[in-house]
């Protein structure tokens, strides 16, 4: 038996395959952010400098995962890594900065955008991937 559809029910079944697509696209963006994600943290603890930092919470434990959300008009899906114990660090050790006295300068120690860059192309090879397999 073929499939057919009369040209009164096409805008229908248009519409129906189409809201099928965008659930499958979503659904595909939001295992691979959590993948992504979950990956790119646990790399960023263990890239972290561990030593020089006088707190009593270590910076490179502090790293956590958090989810966005919607706005009024549409929803959209969001992951955010930040550093929820010394986020006042990150930016410091990330870029390198002025002694406390002043007259000397403290060496960067890039962490955060290598692993940005690196999951940043991951995260489009993967999503590419699963749209390219589930459009099929």
């Amino acid at each position: 038996m073929s499939d057919t559809i009369k040209p009164e029910d096409l805008e229908k079944s248009l519409m129906d395959y189409l809201e099928n697509y965008v659930e499958d696209i979503e659904e595909d963006v939001e295992n691979t952010a959590n993948t992504v994600v979950k990956e790119a943290k646990q790399e960023l603890v263990q890239t972290s400098p561990k030593s020089g930092i006088a707190r009593k919470t270590k910076y490179y434990k502090g790293w956590a995962i958090k989810t966005g959300g919607r706005t009024r008009k549409r929803k959209y899906y969001s992951k955010v890594i930040w550093n929820k114990t010394n986020y006042q660090l990150t930016h410091l050790l990330e870029n390198g900065h002025h002694t406390r006295d002043g007259t000397g300068w403290v060496e960067a120690q890039p962490h955060i955008g290598k692993v940005q860059e690196k999951y940043g192309t991951q995260f489009a090879d993967l999503l590419e991937k699963k749209i390219r397999r589930s459009s099929k």
